[in-house]
């Protein structure tokens, strides 16, 4: 009988191991949980132009935005878990929401199979070009000088821009009232059109329009310059030392998801990202390419969900 169990463990093993081998047979969807033109669907359309070449099958994007990121999520994790429906989440759908939202329409613990990191995207502060101020230090002094006068938009309630820009006004004792947005795009366009003064964003989706002239960067909230804008200089080395704050892109897959499709999809993510051409369309918006095994990803998560916990508690940091 223990031999006859084993032999099937062992048939489904490879079995498991041949499906996922001519994974997949027909189209998948990438769920980019906010609307066109932000950071992360920027991100996600590099990755699904590439795993679709790879593939030899279309990934088709589906933007489905609200909720801070949770609509598209709750697709996902309600999708079947079969592989051909994937997330692309980010840092603030996957370590920060959970702290934020009492109630969601998912178990963000057990609703997702990680699958990889894909880039790490640090933020710009940027401004629209009519803010007198040149420097961090000379915005500092401007919102001091009129307190609650200026705004600034995020991508959401509780995502990493607004958790960055509350950092930031915590750092510099100033009070900017909080427009949120349901997504990148259109935070980005109504302060380009001047409705607001300051966005904390990407430089994924903020390059373009600063180099462009259309938006003025202030500082990058990661340690270190990024090289899509090297003369832009860290919050740390302007201003507030210390600071430090970025974002990052992840595939994920409903949980449920049979292993060896996860680790199929995760090796073809890592083989796409490894092709310097690739990494270089990252490199030249602003983002970081990082890709990594099911488990680190895993940790990755559990590691900042913790960090960012810590942070909302000790600021009250809340949803609007």
């Amino acid at each position: 009988m223990k031999k006859q169990v084993l032999a099937a463990l062992a048939l489904c093993t490879v079995l498991g191991a041949a499906f996922a081998q001519g994974f997949p047979t027909r189209p998948v969807t990438l769920v980019v949980p906010f609307p066109p033109g932000g950071g992360t669907d920027t991100g996600g359309r590099i990755l699904a132009e590439q795993l679709g070449k790879r593939w030899g099958q279309t990934v088709i994007v589906e933007n489905k935005g609200g909720a801070a990121g949770q609509i598209g999520a709750d697709m996902v994790a309600k999708a079947k878990p079969d592989g051909y429906t994937l997330l692309l989440g980010n840092i603030g759908t996957q370590a920060i929401n959970p702290s934020l939202y009492k109630k969601m329409p998912y178990d963000p613990d057990k609703s997702f199979a990680p699958i990889s990191l894909v880039a790490e995207l640090p933020l710009a502060m940027a401004v629209h070009p009519a803010v007198p101020a040149q420097t961090v230090k000379e915005f500092i002094a401007l919102a001091k000088s009129q307190p609650g006068k200026l705004s600034y938009a995020s991508s959401g309630a509780g995502g990493a821009p607004h958790l960055a820009a509350e950092m930031f006004k915590l750092a510099s004792n100033t009070f900017i009232v909080h427009v949120p947005y349901r997504g990148g795009g259109p935070a980005t366009q109504d302060l380009m059109a001047g409705h607001v003064q300051l966005l904390f964003m990407t430089v994924l989706e903020a390059s373009g329009n600063i180099k462009a002239g259309k938006l003025r960067a202030l500082a990058v909230t990661s340690d270190q310059r990024v090289p899509a804008l090297a003369d832009v200089p860290t919050l740390a080395e302007a201003a507030l030392p210390g600071f430090n704050s970025i974002s990052w892109l992840g595939l994920l897959a409903p949980a449920g998801t049979p292993p060896e499709i996860v680790d199929k999809i995760s090796a073809d993510v890592r083989a796409v990202l490894a092709d310097e051409a690739v990494r270089a369309r990252y490199v030249t918006l602003g983002g970081v390419p990082r890709a990594t095994t099911p488990a680190q990803f895993g940790k990755l998560i559990d590691d900042d969900r913790k960090r960012y916990a810590k942070i909302i508690t000790e600021r009250k940091i809340t949803v609007e």
